[in-house]
């Protein structure tokens, strides 16, 4: 038995090691997060190797009773410690550390005095050990540090999405189970260490995968914020860009594809007269109407600074209907520091093109074309200069 134990603590300490140049190489992780893992494992060896002389040392009556005492007591010291590492390493700033650490720091106090005075556990002439009269009071550390384990492994997987859970549930019970294995139903065969070994890797695996999760919210986050103009909420020029390029990629567009250009009339004038918070109201309105005559929450872009561009797919009727909709969207808006707004707007049609190397960039151009001309006809009919004041 004993060379089984032996053969199953190597593999314990093999298993450990690997997890910590799994944490060296991992590039994701943070340097404060690569040192917590390390120190969670590495007490988990030191409470394994505790355990496991504590094993070789039971019965030996060649070595004196003492090497025994004080190997206990740094197992009784560093098993519970172990186990505070792996639940502060879950949630390193959780409110309940400062509990942990107390009790740890109670318990670390208790079995120095205990192993001074005996108590804790009693050496026989055959140099076996059993438990002494203040054992007890190290169960109930013992249970009060799994208790936290498990408060702190639910607490854990909130960050998790739902669908990840029961991995990490199955894993909490594999640890509980292995401990209980060992302490509660006094087996003399060793589990504890070895199912803490493997739940540290499972958690690794957790803990890289959440990592990697919270990077990849991160990087979403980051590239809806790019694709997203921040005053009107519709996409933005570098989305516009994007949505050229896919098109592109594709190789042809779709006949049905509609380019729609609309761009604000005398948005220059409010600017000059009322102030760029007047503006920006108009520009904010050019967008929820267009949003909402054209239906074009996924395919509107602001390219400029009144400017905006649509691509949709719609039939030929579809189109005029839309165009309608966006003069009585238009038509109907009132601000509350500009009290009318107008817009000049073009289309342009992918089946009156030919479909033979057009593009959606070509197709927008072609609008782009009529939208300035309803503009000029719209200055036109001002009798106004559009370039001195748009």
């Amino acid at each position: 038995m004993s060379i089984y134990y032996s053969a199953i603590t190597f593999l314990s300490w093999a298993s450990l090691g690997i997890l910590c140049l799994l944490v060296y190489e991992n590039a994701r992780l943070k340097q404060m997060d690569k040192q917590l893992l390390y120190l969670t494992y590495s007490l988990i060896a030191l409470s394994s190797v505790a355990e496991y002389l504590g094993v070789y040392f039971n019965g030996r009556t060649d070595f004196p009773s003492g090497i025994l005492t004080f190997i206990k007591c740094v197992d009784y010291i560093l098993t519970p410690i172990a186990g505070g590492a792996l639940a502060f390493q879950l949630r390193p700033k959780s409110r309940m550390k400062h509990f942990l650490f107390g009790l740890l720091i109670i318990n670390t106090v208790i079995q120095i005095i205990a192993a001074i005075g005996g108590w804790m556990i009693t050496i026989d002439d055959q140099g076996y050990y059993t438990h002494g009269p203040m054992y007890v009071f190290y169960i109930v550390i013992y249970v009060s540090v799994i208790a936290i384990v498990l408060i702190q492994f639910i607490q854990y997987s909130r960050a998790f999405r739902r669908h990840n859970r029961a991995s990490l549930y199955a894993t909490m019970f594999l640890v509980i189970a292995g401990i209980v294995l060992q302490e509660l139903l006094k087996l003399k065969v060793r589990t504890a260490y070895l199912s803490l070994t493997i739940g540290a890797m499972l958690l690794y695996i957790h803990f890289t995968e959440f990592t990697s999760l919270k990077m990849d919210d991160h990087l979403a986050k980051q590239q809806h914020q790019i694709d997203t103009d921040a005053l009107t909420g519709v996409f933005s020029r570098s989305a516009y860009t994007r949505a050229l390029e896919s098109y592109q990629a594709a190789g042809s567009i779709p006949a049905n594809l509609v380019a729609f250009t609309i761009d604000i009339n005398g948005l220059k004038r409010v600017n000059d007269s009322l102030g760029h918070e007047a503006g920006d109201e108009l520009i904010c309105g050019t967008a929820d109407c267009i949003v909402k005559a054209l239906d074009a929450g996924d395919c509107c872009y602001r390219t400029g600074g009144d400017e905006f561009v649509v691509l949709a797919t719609m039939h030929r009727e579809e189109v005029e209907q839309a165009l309608l909709l966006l003069k009585l969207e238009t038509d109907n808006w009132h601000g509350s520091k500009v009290q009318t707004l107008s817009v000049s707007a073009g289309y342009a049609i992918a089946e009156d093109y030919g479909d033979e190397g057009l593009t959606a960039e070509m197709l927008v151009i072609e609008s782009d074309k009529v939208m300035y001309e309803a503009k000029a006809a719209y200055y036109q009919q001002a009798g106004k200069d559009r370039r001195k004041r748009r």
